[in-house]
């Protein structure tokens, strides 16, 4: 049984994220689909921004705080795991510098996505455009980021982690299809102005999108949990206790990567067994 860790971070921000969205275009489908005042001529379906602006502000703002909140404190976990042995630990400054900016970016993303839902496209509608878009940069930069940390901790430990390597590609993949969506949906919201139907349903379907996104965490963080089967993914893997060395566990070198082919497969360490679970 997986004992409940950092990991519940990225299930409380997905978790709040998909509800917030779930009420508001239910909302909107009950009410009959009305057409708000912030809505353009012409246009039929209704922005988040547009449902956001009116009855259901303060579940917008709500909600957004909640997922950005939880979702840093993802990346923040994430960045301390590996510094305390729990996750495998960074190869370099290059590394960490990639660790850093992630969480750096993601605090931005936090920022816009909370400012866009105080300043409210009706009464804010520059200042709402300029933090939408500032969000979405910021998000897709600090996964870029994370993304290449990923990618060099995978390499190096690809004989033991494979995991590192499956939530790279999850995430490069998010990146992907969410500059893709965001393309599309900047031409047909801006420069097309006859498409704005097109141009809401692709903003229902990249917010959809980072709900994913920000489940994958749960692959990165779940790795760190300790149960009286499983040690977390950077410590050493044990074996059996020593009888002559109370207190102490037998193990095994986290990676041979590195050792060469005349490593001595035989080789074992110890290390006093933690007894936490968080």
């Amino acid at each position: 049984m997986w004992i409940i860790s950092f990991w519940i971070f990225p299930v409380i921000s997905a978790c709040m994220w998909l509800a917030m969205l779930a009420a508001m275009l239910g909302t909107w489908c009950v009410q009959g689909r009305p057409i708000y005042p912030s809505m353009e001529s012409g246009q039929t379906i209704a922005y988040i921004s547009d449902v956001g602006a009116q009855g259901l502000k303060p579940l917008f703002i709500t909600g957004s705080v909640i997922t950005v909140v939880f979702l840093d404190l993802s990346f923040i976990s994430e960045r301390w795991l590996r510094h305390a042995g729990q996750l495998v630990p960074n190869r370099g400054w290059f590394d960490k510098s990639c660790a850093i900016g992630s969480i750096f970016f993601s605090f931005a993303g936090a920022a816009g996505l909370i400012l866009l839902s105080i300043f409210d496209t009706v009464n804010h509608s520059r200042l709402h455009g300029g933090f939408l878009a500032m969000f979405l940069v910021a998000y897709l930069v600090s996964a870029i980021l994370i993304c290449i940390e990923y990618l060099r901790l995978g390499i190096f430990y690809r004989s033991h982690h494979r995991v590192l390597f499956i939530s790279f590609w999850i995430k490069a993949f998010f990146i992907v299809v969410e500059i893709a969506l965001a393309i599309a949906f900047g031409v047909c919201g801006w420069h097309r102005p006859h498409r704005r139907n097109a141009a809401a349903v692709l903003e229902w379907v990249i917010a959809l999108v980072f709900t994913f996104y920000v489940l994958s965490f749960i692959i990165d963080l779940l790795p760190s949990v300790r149960t009286r089967n499983h040690v977390p993914q950077g410590e050493k893997r044990i074996d059996t206790p020593r009888s002559d060395q109370p207190g102490m566990v037998y193990e095994e070198p986290l990676t041979q990567d590195s050792m060469g082919p005349n490593a001595n497969t035989s080789a074992n360490y110890y290390r006093e067994p933690r007894s936490h679970h968080f």
